[in-house]
């Protein structure tokens, strides 16, 4: 896609996350059913997770929880929109979530892990959606009669991140939203490798590549 930008525009990592984080984010939000005034939870504070905080804001949600536990990570969820960040894991996480909010009726799971979509179940109203936008890391979950009774909406997917880029290309343009913060470190093309690692290792959020 043909950007009106400048190759060395200051922009450009922002417009680079249009091509996958931040659309993916997007998503999340937008298979959820988030809308103005929404209470919403965002598992994962990872570059997805955190854009799918920033997408949430965008569509008006109220109160953002986020739920993660790297603190470089959610002080950007907190500057992104997130009213709330729970570090705690498991019970004891699905338990400050509802003292937080009652319960939600809106939640985007960006980790990929059973643990992170029990976190939403646990979390997720009756009658709530669950957009999963981690790619699973098992092959079985907990969809069994309980689960079926309470009406939860399971949802998400791959992101068709081209399809969004329009949506969302005006607001980047103009400085309403900055995803390409969650850039925070930049690699030489022949440094690939060593930034790919270092995001393996959790050391890098997301690495820019410049040629």
């Amino acid at each position: 896609m043909k950007l009106p930008v400048a190759a060395d525009s200051a922009l450009l990592p922002s417009l680079l996350a249009l091509s996958d984080v931040m659309t993916t984010g997007h998503h999340g939000a937008v298979t959820a059913g988030v809308g103005r005034g929404d209470a919403v939870l965002v598992v994962g504070d990872g570059a997805v997770g955190l854009c799918a905080v920033l997408a949430a804001k965008r569509l008006g949600a109220e109160q953002i929880v986020l739920a993660g536990r790297h603190e470089a990570r959610t002080s950007l969820g907190r500057h992104f929109g997130a009213t709330d960040v729970v570090a705690e894991r498991g019970e004891e996480g699905i338990a400050r979530i509802r003292e937080l909010t009652g319960g939600v009726d809106k939640v985007i799971e960006a980790v990929g892990t059973r643990q992170a979509l029990g976190t939403a179940l646990g979390a997720v109203l009756d009658g709530g959606t669950i957009s999963r936008l981690g790619v699973p890391q098992y092959e079985q979950g907990p969809i069994g009669p309980a689960e079926f009774m309470r009406n939860i909406t399971l949802t998400g997917g791959a992101s068709p991140a081209r399809a969004y880029i329009e949506q969302l290309l005006p607001d980047v343009l103009d400085g309403t939203i900055t995803p390409g913060r969650v850039f925070d470190q930049e690699f030489t093309l022949d440094r690939t490798p060593v930034a790919y690692r270092a995001m393996a290792d959790r050391h890098v959020l997301k690495a820019l590549i410049r040629p």
